[in-house]
């Protein structure tokens, strides 16, 4: 980055273009990110979000130390069983620790979730960056495509390309990936078509910056924010999609196990074996609330007309 000082004298302009030391750079960086992390321990349910957030994922990263049994294996015991010392959940229909297939299908949503808005948040802010800069012709041929995908209703769009591809964890990301990737493009878009007539971008032009530092340095982390939210947000509903999916039976295939898919197990037999519902219905609801209140946290931080220090 460059700065221009331009002094008046006697009759003549003196104008000196100097680098910006990178030991202010870093400190301007070091204070916002400071500022940010002194707004985020004032929200009480973000930090109750984050917390909850380490605590999933270290239980699902960790999960082959904490499992006492095969998630998959069928056990010649009792089935349907009591929670015990020996099955701290119980056991389903077909004698498999209940309790290990929890931890175990924890893994799957979020998976699912990372990886499918991963994808989108990476596809959308290339086409958003391209829709914003790019000629007219191509932007509205985005927009068209963007708007085409959205029209049709979730559930059905998924089916449908879950019914022709086969249900397996690589289907559902590809649904979820590209049914979120016109939802990033669109904030990068609008962004970047605001930012593209401004005065600062243009003087930005005028002394020699091309359109990929324009893009890295003005647009980009002006997007930063919306970004983290969006996604914050959209985690639940997609673990809420996963299992929606593995309990219509259109999830990962048997014997893996995932939340959905015990959940689905488990509803036949509630009035016998309600735990098996609680045990699944739990760990989905506090992923749930873990990452709204993240996301809540982190809009309250990065919305203009919310926050008040930042």
């Amino acid at each position: 980055m460059h700065s221009s000082i331009r002094e008046s004298g006697k009759g003549s302009d003196v104008v000196s273009i100097g680098a910006i030391p990178s030991e202010v750079n870093d400190a301007i960086g070091t204070g916002v990110f400071r500022t940010f992390l002194r707004q985020f321990r004032k929200n009480h349910l973000g930090m109750v979000g984050a917390v909850l957030v380490v605590l999933i994922a270290g239980i699902v990263l960790f999960a082959p130390l904490l499992v006492t049994h095969d998630p998959t294996r069928i056990m010649v015991g009792p089935r349907l069983a009591d929670p015990s010392l020996d099955f701290l959940l119980g056991t389903d229909q077909m004698g498999r620790d209940t309790f290990s297939r929890v931890v175990v299908g924890g893994r799957i949503p979020l998976l699912v979730a990372f990886a499918s808005l991963g994808i989108a948040l990476a596809v959308g802010v290339v086409l958003g960056l391209i829709a914003g800069f790019g000629p007219r012709w191509l932007d509205n041929m985005l927009l068209l495509i963007f708007d085409t995908i959205r029209s049709f209703p979730g559930i059905i769009f998924a089916l449908a390309i879950i019914a022709l591809l086969g249900p397996s964890v690589a289907s559902i990301i590809f649904v979820i990936a590209i049914t979120s990737v016109p939802i990033y493009a669109r904030v990068v878009r609008t962004q970047a078509e605001a930012l593209r007539s401004s005065e600062y971008i243009a003087a930005e032009r005028s002394i020699g910056a091309g359109t990929t530092r324009i893009l890295g340095v003005h647009v980009l982390p002006n997007v930063i924010g919306p970004l983290l939210i969006l996604v914050s947000m959209d985690v639940p509903a997609v673990i809420a999609w996963e299992a929606g999916l593995s309990f219509l039976g259109m999830g990962v295939r048997p014997p893996t196990p995932d939340w959905g898919s015990i959940l689905n197990d488990g509803y036949s037999y509630i009035n016998q074996s309600p735990w098996l519902v609680i045990a699944s219905g739990i760990p989905m609801i506090l992923a749930t609330l873990a990452f709204t209140f993240l996301g809540e946290a982190l809009r309250d931080i990065f919305d203009p007309k919310l926050r008040k220090d930042l």
